[in-house]
């Protein structure tokens, strides 16, 4: 069985950084990419970052340069730090195990399994 667990959420100060972990199990980590989804209040989830099987980082527009996803895969992990958090970023963040980090990896349709989600706050 896959397993995705998210931890470290919380509550933060605009501004302020916060890790989020990803506990990886019943896949060979190194064969799949992993990305982070977000679900803010009202809204749909999408998708903020995809760490590809040999490491690289796809990211959109509005992290590029605060948000930096990264992986051990010999420890199952993968990470994702963000920085310099605006109040708009509150919501649920979700790990998600895909394929590829394709041209449609930002899609909730696109991973094949889900975490149960860690909620971020960000107060202004």
């Amino acid at each position: 069985e896959v397993q995705l667990v998210e931890s470290g959420g919380g509550l933060v100060q605009a501004g302020g950084s916060l890790r989020l972990p990803c506990a990886v199990s019943g896949i060979t980590l190194a064969d799949y990419s992993i990305s982070w989804f977000r679900r803010a209040p009202g809204k749909e989830r999408e998708g903020i970052s995809c760490s590809s099987e040999d490491g690289k980082g796809l990211y959109v527009d509005s992290v590029k340069g605060r948000f930096t996803i990264s992986r051990d895969n010999v420890k199952k992990m993968v990470y994702l730090q963000m920085n310099n958090l605006k109040s708009e970023e509150t919501g649920v963040y979700f790990c998600a195990g895909q394929g590829l980090c394709g041209s449609m990896w930002s899609s909730p349709s696109a991973p094949r399994w889900w975490g149960r989600g860690a909620q971020v706050t960000v107060s202004s």
